[in-house]
């Protein structure tokens, strides 16, 4: 079950005058889904990064972006007043046999997202988040999960907007946030 919602943009902001917009992820998007992949892999700038070739050479990060779009996915992308895209989310359905690290069931569509450096802090993750969700729930979805680390800043977002800790692990917790039916 692919998004067939509407095609529009949903004009939003980020607070300081620099607006940026959404719209839906297509086929096109599949090299960018994997930039922002790379963004929410190496979040932390203390850390050394992660390759490219790594992430899409191990199956447990991988499938998280080959093959885009395929049925049930969803995806939405935030794009900066020039038209370059700066941030996505996405959602995938994972089988038992081939889970995500935020799986709870296969069911339930894992979610992810990575905002550019650049426009972190500014609403565009918030907005992302919240269309996603909405979308989930038009589509008859009546969860969403996740995995986070506990020390990057978007645990508190995700907090924020309604994920709740299910299941911790040694530093990341899998979060889960109840959709409206």
């Amino acid at each position: 079950m692919s998004d067939n919602g509407s095609d529009n943009g949903i004009g939003t902001g980020d607070g300081d005058g620099a607006g940026f917009s959404l719209r839906k992820a297509t086929g096109g998007d599949a090299e960018f889904l994997v930039d922002m992949l790379m963004e929410a892999t190496n979040w932390d700038p203390g850390r050394e990064a992660v390759t490219r070739a790594r992430v899409l050479a191990e199956r447990r990060t991988a499938h998280y972006v080959e093959g885009w779009p395929r049925a049930g996915d969803l995806g939405l992308v935030a794009v900066a007043p020039d038209g370059r895209p700066i941030g996505a989310v996405w959602l995938r359905l994972f089988p038992h046999d081939d889970p995500g690290y935020g799986f709870v069931a296969p069911d339930v569509p894992e979610l992810t997202l990575g905002v550019a450096a650049a426009w972190r802090r500014r609403g565009v993750g918030r907005a992302l988040l919240a269309e996603a969700a909405r979308r989930a729930a038009e589509h008859g979805h009546t969860r969403l999960s996740l995995s986070v680390e506990r020390a990057n800043h978007a645990h508190r977002l995700y907090a924020d907007e309604g994920f709740e800790t299910v299941e911790s692990g040694v530093d990341s917790d899998t979060m889960v946030k109840p959709l409206p039916a």
